[in-house]
């Protein structure tokens, strides 16, 4: 079996981008609109992560701290899960913390 998920931006005539949309299979609606978008995937053979980071010219600076707080807490919680490894897990967290502290995005 195989599921599709695609990205679609639009751009203007600067080659910024305006929209991105996300339909697939597992989509209610006929798209989702997105402000940003990361991806990241593992190059098992060449050993390296290939990355996808995209955003709108008008997603304003404090949603994108609290779409990186979030990510990060997300990758601690995987890391955890996927290696066993709490402590390590523990200490993204703690900079997690810190990163909410400085970006001022938690009350």
């Amino acid at each position: 079996m195989k599921k599709i998920l695609k990205f679609e931006v639009t751009l203007d005539e600067n080659n910024l981008p305006e929209e991105i949309d996300m339909l697939g299979d597992e989509v209610d609606d006929s798209s989702i609109n997105l402000k940003a978008l990361m991806i990241a995937a593992w190059d098992a053979k060449k050993k390296e992560t290939l990355r996808v980071d995209i955003w709108t010219k008008d997603m304003p600076v404090n949603d994108m701290f609290i779409m990186y707080h979030q990510n990060m807490m997300g990758m601690a919680t995987s890391l955890e899960k996927s290696t066993g490894e709490g402590k390590l897990a523990e200490g993204l967290r703690d900079y997690c913390a810190f990163f909410a502290e400085k970006t001022k995005i938690l009350g």
